[in-house]
């Protein structure tokens, strides 16, 4: 299911859900290399070099995290032509990296196009009225501790991965757990595809539930292969820890008001508690 709305207005304007959003496509767009060639499929040896460069920096890395075992050796973001043909040159690092910090760096970044622009959808449907019912600096930091949260739990699990974790995903599943929390009965707007996508008004708690059991299923293995390159531990960790700290904000959370203008063709007529 793909969400396009929520009905659920909120009281006050999410400046830091705007902010993190304007962020993360700043980072993706302006200063991570190669995304100009992915428009244009002219991504070159060159691009690659750097983005590996870029992600061994400002990545979380498991084995860095819970280990404390920084390389000797990290890629420059440079070419060369070596026994084997051409590859990216590697020499010890010239910048000191803190595995903790990045935790935070790795929040801002994505894998592409796809990876950014799911994560920001689901940012913008749901974090306006986390924010609106925790408040700005709150939200601000209930968003970057369910961050960390997942990223610790993954790295612990995978403590011996030498591959990088970025993404703001562990992050937006804890918004949406705080989400499923405070507004469970909430009627969200999905495309459901069926042939065609079908637009539905659907629960909150089965849109974001069925979401939830879907990743805890793909964390497990089951239905994929591999897992595939998607941190779904990560997706589970962050959503738990959501909903564990919006848990004590649930009894004095307002129901939302219904609003007064038409939502896709038809005019709400109650409220949803």
């Amino acid at each position: 299911m793909i969400p396009v709305h929520d009905v659920n207005p909120a009281r006050r304007t999410p400046w830091v859900t705007y902010a993190l959003i304007a962020a993360n496509v700043v980072v993706f767009v302006v200063f991570t290399p190669g995304v100009v060639g992915s428009l244009t499929g002219a991504t070159g040896l060159a691009d690659l070099c750097r983005l590996e460069a870029f992600l061994d920096r400002y990545a979380v890395v498991p084995r860095e995290l819970i280990q404390h075992r920084l390389p000797d050796l990290v890629p420059t973001g440079d070419t060369g032509v070596g026994p084997q043909g051409p590859g990216c040159v590697v020499d010890r690092p010239g910048y000191a990296k803190s595995p903790e910090l990045s935790v935070l760096t790795a929040m801002f970044l994505h894998g592409g196009w796809l990876h950014l622009l799911g994560n920001m959808l689901f940012l913008w449907i749901f974090g306006n009225n986390v924010e609106d019912r925790m408040g700005h600096v709150r939200y601000l930091l209930f968003y970057l501790v369910c961050g960390y949260v997942a990223a610790y739990a993954f790295a612990l699990v995978n403590a011996d991965s030498g591959e990088p974790l970025i993404g703001a995903s562990g992050a937006v599943a804890g918004v949406l757990g705080a989400y499923l929390v405070l507004y469970p009965k909430v009627r969200v707007w999905v495309l459901v595809p069926f042939l065609i996508f079908l637009p539905l008004r659907l629960p909150a708690w089965l849109v974001l539930g069925s979401w939830f059991v879907l990743q805890a299923v793909y964390s497990s293995g089951a239905g994929v292969s591999g897992a595939g390159t998607v941190a779904y531990l990560a997706h589970v960790a962050g959503f738990v820890a959501g909903m564990l700290i919006a848990w004590p904000l649930k009894p004095g959370t307002p129901p939302p008001q219904a609003p007064d203008h038409a939502l896709y063709g038809r005019r709400a007529r109650r409220t949803w508690r």
